[in-house]
């Protein structure tokens, strides 16, 4: 089930996620970093090794674009997408002069409608959330090399809540800021990449550090050779 977005709304809800101060100082102050879970320290988290050994990246969803700019200072060519232009000017400022490019746009669209490919496309708590997995997943294949890796990393889905999750944001006063985000259960994620015809498929929750806490939901899957 899709959920029925509204790209206006949520480009808003985006520029003033961007705008907030926090989100500022992670941009203006942060050093580049890549790392696949919610906690800044996790021993048993995988790496960027998780993508391989590509010459060229696709972040979608790229927020800061912490990520994207360690991979640059490692020789990878790297591009991250997000919806909101003013998260895209900050971090092109920060993180341009590294030789990162970013662009503003809607995923769908411009995965649809773009001829460029990569040698690894990935999510960190990004597009892969926010996106209905039946779309998404064909359009990425379509944007990977052979033998290409796909990787996302987010939350697990709540026992029992699946498919799009609507979500406030900011609170339950105030305007009205809303999303969507897609929840299913380790094999739901795995099924939707082979449909999209994806190989090698793998998609695993990965314990917090700390028992109980919240863990992360890893996949990773690549295109036929």
């Amino acid at each position: 089930m899709t959920a029925p977005h509204n790209y206006d709304h949520e480009r808003e809800h985006w520029n003033a996620y961007a705008e907030s101060t926090s989100v500022k100082e992670q941009v203006e102050d942060s050093e580049p970093v890549f790392r696949w879970t919610q906690y800044r320290d996790h021993p048993q988290a995988p790496g960027p090794e998780l993508l391989g050994t590509p010459q060229s990246v696709l972040e979608i969803g790229c927020g800061t674009g912490r990520a994207l700019a360690y991979l640059a200072e490692r020789g990878v060519k790297a591009t991250g997408i997000d919806l909101s232009p003013v998260m895209v000017q900050q971090v092109t400022e920060r993180w341009g002069p590294l030789g990162v490019e970013f662009v503003c746009a809607e995923v769908l669209d411009y995965l649809a409608s773009s001829a460029t490919t990569y040698d690894a496309v990935y999510s960190i708590f990004g597009a892969a959330w926010f996106t209905a997995p039946e779309r998404l997943f064909p359009l990425v294949a379509g944007r990977l090399n052979p033998g290409g890796v796909f990787a996302f990393a987010q939350p697990p889905a709540i026992p029992g809540a699946y498919g799009p999750q609507g979500m406030y944001k900011g609170g339950f006063a105030g305007p009205a800021m809303y999303t969507y985000r897609y929840s299913y259960e380790p094999g739901g994620w795995a099924s939707y990449l082979s449909d999209a015809g994806f190989v090698d498929v793998d998609v695993q929750v990965l314990d917090a550090p700390t028992p109980g806490h919240i863990g992360t939901l890893i996949g990773r899957a690549c295109m036929p050779s």
